[in-house]
Formats: structure tokens, sequence, C-alpha cells
């Protein structure tokens, strides 16, 4: 029986061979890391200014177009009959664009839950609490030989996880 050869590819990324070598890697990686974080601070910079001067530079058509918007709303709100056909329809078209009507659906919003939970169970409105169930996966993993007889229920290894962390010193009392 012939057995077949297997190629195996090569590995071609930069593999250090002595201590040292790995050594001088740990720190050409953290000058990387630096050289892209002074990168991406300058991006920052110009990205902020950049934002500064187009809001400011926005700034008077904003104000315009809100005043603007509040004046139309006024005009169609006292129109909307005339708009809508009679109070037919939601949307009318001005010819340069459209103006309409929708209805926001209703909201709920709660301040200090823990005072509306009290006042529903005082009152007996427990149509107004919901009780949830959810697996205590804290639990399991202090008891993984009995969580494991559960069917759908694995327990898996903690793992290892290979981290890098070049040396950095820090600048202390530096003015910002």
């Amino acid at each position: 029986m012939a057995r077949a050869k297997m190629k195996t590819r090569g590995v071609n990324v930069p593999t250090p061979q002595t201590r040292d070598e790995a050594a001088a890697m740990l720190r050409a990686i953290g000058d990387n890391a630096r050289a892209i974080a002074r990168i991406e601070a300058d991006m920052n910079d110009r990205l902020a200014k950049i934002k500064e001067d187009a809001e400011r530079d926005a700034g008077p058509f904003r104000s315009l177009a809100d005043q603007m918007m509040e004046g139309l709303k006024t005009w169609c709100e006292a129109n909307r009959e005339a708009l809508t056909d009679g109070y037919k329809r939601q949307t009318a078209d001005l010819g340069t664009g459209l103006v309409s009507w929708r209805r926001r659906p209703a909201r709920v919003t709660i301040k200090k839950v823990e005072d509306v939970i009290a006042a529903i169970k005082t009152l007996g409105l427990l149509t107004f609490l919901r009780t949830t169930e959810e697996v205590d996966k804290e639990a399991m993993l202090k008891e993984p030989e009995k969580a494991r007889l559960l069917a759908g229920v694995t327990i898996g290894s903690e793992g290892e996880t290979f981290a890098v962390e070049p040396f950095e010193a820090q600048i202390h009392g530096a003015a910002a």
C-alpha cells in the first residue's frame, strides 16, 4: 500500500529563534503599537478640528432651518384640513416636498422603579409585574458534574490565552 505524501504549508511569518530575538520582537511590537497610537491620536485631533469647523459653519444654517420649520409647521397646522383633504390623508404634497402628520405609539416612562413596583404590589395590580426565569450559569460552574447531566448543557474548558504586553513607561506629573 502506497502512502500519499502530504505537504504542509510553511508559516511565512517572522519567528524568533532565540530568547534575545523574542525579546527584540516583543520590543518591536510595542514600538509598532505606540506608532499606531500616535497616528490614531493625530487622526482624532484632525477629525475633532474638522468636526468643530463644520459645526460652526453649519450653525447659522441649522438655526435658520429650525425657524423655518417652526413657521412651516404653524402654517400647515392652520391649513391642515385643506392640505389633507378634510383629514382623509396624513401627507400633503406641496410640490417641493411633502409634509405629514404621523401618530407616535404610546410609551411608558418609569422613574424610581423600586417605588413603582412597591405601589403595584400594594394596590394588587400584579398584571403590571413580570416574573422571569433564567438559568444560573454560576451555580452550574460550581457543580459542573451535576450540570453535565442536563441535556443541552456543556461545561467548557477554562482555556488559555496567549497575551503580549510590551513594556510601557508612564509619565507622571506632565501637564496636559
